[in-house]
């Protein structure tokens, strides 16, 4: 045996099963074939996907395929492929480069080592690839460790973790800020726990703390029903003021856009100590005033001798000073007021200072100019409460949002918990379409139809024109549901695609969305008239035919139980309809469909009872040959006609042509045989028949010989063995003539009934 009887190729396409290994063994007849011919011989020009070459352990590169010989063990190793890992850890590609040097090594010298063990064969194979697969993961994980993933932050709305819906969660139910949330598309009549679009803030006015609030109720503009406060509408808080804010327009109630420094928190201050300075808006912002709020928690008094309280008085002084970017000041400290109180009172004192301040970014300090009196006997303690950056009006108008303006001075009745569940019962306005007047200005609707339309046109949608839209279809179709009472009221506010949008509308009312053609189409599931074509043996492959009988059993649904959100208690509710007839006992076994808003609820119940009638059911199957008149026609239609009704219209036209070319053929292909039937020449109407009673005759004659040759047996051989001798008589060429001729006839009657052209 020469060298080069060992020699071979492997190709490991997934490095981690290397048992799956392909292992091709090269002839010694060739020993100068080059790793390029070979590939060449094996049909691969190219490799798809990123492969190493490994020779005897060492690798290859492409530019020397063309002359390296194949001359020992050469490998062929698949790089595996996938996108980066979960958790923003990453792939370290040294520790991938080291896993595949094992896995080399492995299948290479994996069956010398279960040899050198006293195995034998595969086994021999599969020991040693394993021991040196566990050893080398080993220490390629001790040199090189796995990245421990970032866990996403569930404090924060960042992140890719998706929040609850405030809406259909009843745990979420609430106002908070879903940072890096989808901006909520309402359609229809709903509830909704507006999300809010700012950080709020509180002031203090007359020693009373003003809330100010700024919720997002969706994108889109909305017809507000009711403003509520839990159960409660909100007209009954006096002490409340709400602004709705259109697309477009801006906030005429409170400036939203404030920053809020959280480095004070309540500091006292005391005489001659300043407390700051503190960086009060961010980089690349500009504050146009600051506030500033002060509290005397003890009030402001000294108790006298006599039981009374004497007047105390406090003063302190605010100073601010511009920065940059980076925090390095631009120039001196400034101040901007300094303010003073005096009173004779035990009762908490708040105050709010707005001082106004060219553009910019600023820091602040703060320090109490009076001395404060330490005796037990006198509330005299000042402290800083907050620091505030109201910020100038430069932030981007979103035009398609609507939002709501809350201002709410802070009572017994209203507290912090019950100043976020403030709630809206909100109806969407959108344009509609008609044939005859085009698109129409937003008006409140409920309705299926023009829901899927904004998906479809919006900004925050598909972004399709009209022309891409089977706008006169939704128009049949919103008579057809505006006729039923089918509404679509739902909230998306969660992150879904397109077409998950558009198939939950039209699943609302038993539809379904279609692309055909670059248009987007939709279909109802209704009663509808059903199409007749003929099948017969001429289009019905022969034995295809089969009929399969579907019997209810067991596990047949008798009810179904539909979940949805419901109108009237703006929670998720449920109803179950059964079957008539049935039992509750059959009741375990019906189905769930969650629906999607409240009008889902009664056309999922109806169409899911018309579902699950326990009846049998007979399904004929069979294959038809080419297509026919039908099929070819259908595709032309579909392209053709927009409009629904006059495709459904035109399909049937051309099922019945169908079905009536097929009955002329068959009456053509009998018309033949009718004709030759009905004759007047005797000839043409009797001249098979009679050969063929003729034929009988012959057969009759035989059975009533054998049986009278029971008397006369000498007599009737000797008439057989007559009736055989004149026959035989008969030349054997004039027999030929004849079966040719009665043959050819035949056949050619029957091609002029085949190809109707005997009438």
């Amino acid at each position: 045996m020469n060298s080069h009887a060992s020699s071979a190729v492997i190709m490991l396409r997934n490095p981690f099963q290397p048992n799956q290994r392909e292992v091709h063994e090269v002839l010694p007849s060739n020993p100068h074939l080059s790793i390029r011919q070979w590939l060449q011989s094996q049909g691969i020009t190219e490799f798809e996907v990123p492969t190493l070459c490994i020779k005897d352990g060492l690798p290859v590169l492409r530019s020397d395929w063309a002359t390296t010989r194949i001359d020992g063990i050469l490998v062929f190793v698949t790089l595996p492929q996938g996108g980066g890992g979960g958790g923003g850890g990453g792939k370290n590609p040294l520790r991938t480069v080291l896993m595949i040097a094992v896995m080399v090594v492995a299948t290479v010298y994996g069956g010398p080592l279960g040899a050198s063990l006293g195995f034998s064969g595969n086994l021999a194979t599969a020991v040693g690839s394993a021991i040196i697969m566990t050893a080398g993961s080993a220490l390629v994980s001790a040199m090189v460790p796995l990245p421990t993933p970032n866990m996403p932050s569930f404090a924060t709305g960042g992140g890719s973790m998706a929040q609850p819906s405030p809406t259909y969660s009843l745990q979420g139910q609430g106002n908070y800020a879903r940072l890096a949330q989808p901006i909520p598309v309402i359609y229809g009549r709903h509830l909704v726990y507006p999300d809010l679009a700012s950080t709020p803030y509180g002031e203090y006015r007359n020693n009373e703390q003003y809330l100010h609030q700024l919720h997002c109720i969706g994108l889109g503009e909305y017809d507000i029903e009711q403003i509520r406060i839990e159960d409660t509408p909100i007209s009954a808080f006096e002490e409340v003021e709400i602004q709705v804010i259109p697309p477009g327009s801006r906030n005429a109630l409170f400036n939203p856009d404030v920053v809020t420094a959280a480095e004070v928190a309540g500091q006292e201050l005391l005489a001659g100590v300043w407390i700051g300075g503190f960086a009060l808006n961010p980089q690349e912002t500009q504050a146009t005033h600051i506030g500033i709020d002060i509290l005397l928690p003890r009030g402001l008094y000294f108790a006298n001798d006599a039981g009374g309280l004497d007047a105390r008085t406090a003063t302190w002084t605010i100073a601010a000073r511009r920065i940059d970017d980076e925090g390095d000041p631009q120039g001196d400290w400034a101040s901007l007021g300094t303010e003073s109180l005096t009173l004779a009172t035990s009762t908490p004192q708040r105050l709010t200072f707005s001082y106004p301040v060219t553009p910019g970014r600023f820091e602040v300090r703060a320090t109490r100019v009076d001395a404060k009196d330490g005796s037990s006997r006198a509330g005299h303690e000042v402290r800083w409460g907050e620091a505030r950056a109201y910020l100038a009006d430069t932030a981007v108008q979103l035009p398609a949002v609507t939002l709501l303006a809350i201002r709410m001075r802070a009572t017994d009745n209203l507290s912090q918990r019950s100043s976020r569940l403030i709630n809206c019962i909100v109806t969407r306005k959108l344009p509609r379409w008609a044939p005859e007047t085009g698109w129409t200005a937003s008006s409140p609707t409920r309705s299926i139809t023009w829901a899927y339309a904004d998906i479809l046109r919006a900004s925050y949608g598909a972004k399709l024109a009209d022309t891409r839209i089977d706008l006169a279809a939704l128009y049949q179709l919103e008579q057809t549901w505006a006729a039923r009472g089918d509404v679509f009221d739902a909230i998306f506010d969660q992150q879904v695609t397109v077409w998950e949008a558009l198939t939950r509308v039209a699943r609302c009312g038993r539809a379904v969305p279609f692309l055909q053609g670059g248009i987007v189409r939709i279909v109802r599931d209704e009663h509808r008239s059903l199409p007749v074509a003929l099948f017969s043996t001429r289009n019905i492959v022969k034995n295809s035919l089969k009929i399969q009988y579907i019997m209810p059993g067991e596990e047949t649904a008798d009810a179904v139980t539909v979940e949805f959100f419901s109108s009237r208690t703006w929670k998720p509710d449920e109803v179950t309809v059964s079957v008539t007839g049935s039992s509750t006992d059959n009741w375990p076994h019906a189905h769930q469909n969650a629906g999607h808003g409240p009008g889902d609820g009664a056309a999922g119940r109806h169409h899911r009872q018309n579902q699950t009638v326990r009846r049998p059911a007979m399904s004929p199957i069979f294959t038809t040959l080419a297509p026919g008149l039908f099929e070819a026609g259908a595709k032309l239609i579909d392209r053709l006609i927009p409009d629904p009704a006059q495709r459904e219209q035109a399909k049937l036209a051309l099922f019945q042509a169908e079905g009536q070319q097929a009955l002329q053929e068959m009456q053509v292909s009998l018309s033949a045989i009718l004709a030759e039937a009905n004759s007047a020449d005797p000839w043409t109407s009797r001249a098979r028949p009679t050969f063929l009673y003729v034929i009988y005759s012959i057969l009759l004659l035989c059975v009533v010989g054998a049986i009278i040759g029971i008397w006369w047996p000498q007599q009737t051989f000797q008439a057989a063995e007559n009736l055989s001798k004149l026959l035989g008589a008969i030349p054997e060429n004039l027999w030929w003539l004849f079966g040719a001729g009665y043959l050819g006839y035949t056949g050619a009657r029957s091609f002029d009934k085949w190809r109707g052209a005997d009438r």
